[in-house]
């Protein structure tokens, strides 16, 4: 039987199929050290835990009224948007989804037509193209110098920009790199975007794990036309330790909002409601959990990019969010007999059993990534390996 053009041409995720295969090898017993999987190694904090049972002990089992977000988890999103991020929405601006992932694919369904450009900044997370193309648009990848450690400029951003240009794609901290772009960088390029009707989606999904002062800014908040074409898209999964809650939201203008209300009707309709609960817990209740991870994820961050940068033949942007590594190992490549990040990936899997996301997912063949959201014994171990094998 046939299958759809559409999902034949699909790319599985690849680091969901890193983690996947690292997962069959320790289940036949083998010793894996995985710096595949992006999810903070925490646990769910025990309020959130708590406020999902009572939902659920209270009956909070049916379907969620208005499956957009019911009234206290609206209000909750309102009042970190503004409390965080310096952004004033209303709750009917702001949506609940089935976690962030859905959230991306619920905007580029509302606003990119068959033949639309979509401007991709490299490196990028890696479901942002595969979306794309499933909404018929045609990815646009961009990329600022390596010295810059690949953020944009105005003018690289001008230079991708054209007539079919529909979406811009915004992420800081930056899942792969955990670069992070500074205020007045995030401003620079929204004056670029100022006189053209471009949505932005702004995934700040990691916004909350900073390190070493690094200041940020939403990009709605970057100006008042920025504030008006901007889609602010976050999460609870990362700050908060809540990957398989899938519960996502977002926020913007109101026709945009509405559009993704009325695609989540007739796809996935919404979240569950015990999970609107626990957001609002999550997002209005005591936040020192978060401050104890983002903690541990910089002292994580400083070792990692310490032992990284002092092994020959490897460059590596400096972590300043998020929980990656996303070194450049192309030094290494002619030595070790490989022609890309697959084939690393591959040998430092099957002779090291060290398991990492290959770079070309992320459109940079020349890096690999490492999550470090794994224990420091693990990391330790993990790095001893990785020297070993690159001696």
């Amino acid at each position: 039987m046939k299958l759809s053009q559409r999902v034949e041409q699909l790319a599985e995720s690849a680091t969901l199929a890193v983690s996947a295969k690292a997962a069959r090898m320790q289940a036949a017993g083998i010793d894996v050290v995985g710096f595949g999987a992006g999810e903070p190694d925490f646990d769910t904090p025990q309020n959130i835990k708590r406020a999902a049972i009572n939902a659920i002990e209270s009956g909070m089992t049916k379907y969620a009224k208005p499956a957009s977000g019911i009234p206290i988890a609206k209000s909750a999103i309102c009042e970190k948007f503004k409390r965080e991020n310096g952004l004033t929405y209303a709750p009917d601006q702001t949506i609940v989804t089935a976690g962030g992932k859905m959230g991306v694919y619920l905007v580029v369904q509302a606003v990119v037509e068959p033949g639309d450009e979509v401007v991709i900044p490299v490196p990028y997370w890696v479901s942002y193209p595969e979306i794309t193309a499933l909404a018929g648009g045609k990815p646009v990848y961009v990329a600022g110098p390596e010295e810059r450690d690949y953020k944009l400029t105005p003018e690289v951003l001008r230079s991708a920009l054209t007539d079919r240009t529909r979406l811009f794609f915004f992420n800081s901290p930056s899942n792969p790199s955990s670069v992070t772009y500074h205020p007045d960088e995030v401003r620079a390029l929204a004056t670029v975007l100022e006189d053209r009707d471009i949505w932005v989606l702004s995934d700040e999904i990691y916004d909350r794990l900073l390190f070493d002062g690094q200041q940020t800014l939403s990009f709605a908040a970057a100006s008042d036309k920025a504030f008006r074409q901007t889609l602010t898209l976050n999460a609870a999964s990362k700050a908060y330790a809540m990957t398989g809650w899938r519960v996502g939201y977002a926020a913007g203008p109101k026709p945009l909002i509405d559009a993704m209300i009325k695609l989540q009707s007739q796809t996935t309709s919404g979240a569950a409601t015990f999970n609107h609960v626990a957001l609002a817990a999550a997002l209005t209740q005591d936040q020192s959990a978060v401050e104890h991870m983002r903690v541990e994820f910089e002292r994580r961050a400083h070792y990692m990019y310490r032992r990284m940068t002092a092994i020959p033949g490897v460059r590596c942007p400096k972590p300043t969010g998020a929980f990656y590594c996303f070194p450049n190992v192309s030094g290494t490549y002619k030595r070790l007999g490989v022609s890309g990040s697959i084939g690393f990936a591959e040998r430092l899997l099957e002779e090291a059993r060290v398991a990492v996301v290959p770079g070309v997912a992320f459109g940079l063949d020349e890096h690999v990534r490492f999550s470090f959201a794994l224990s420091m014994e693990q990391i330790e171990k993990g790095l001893s390996r990785l020297e070993q094998f690159l001696r």
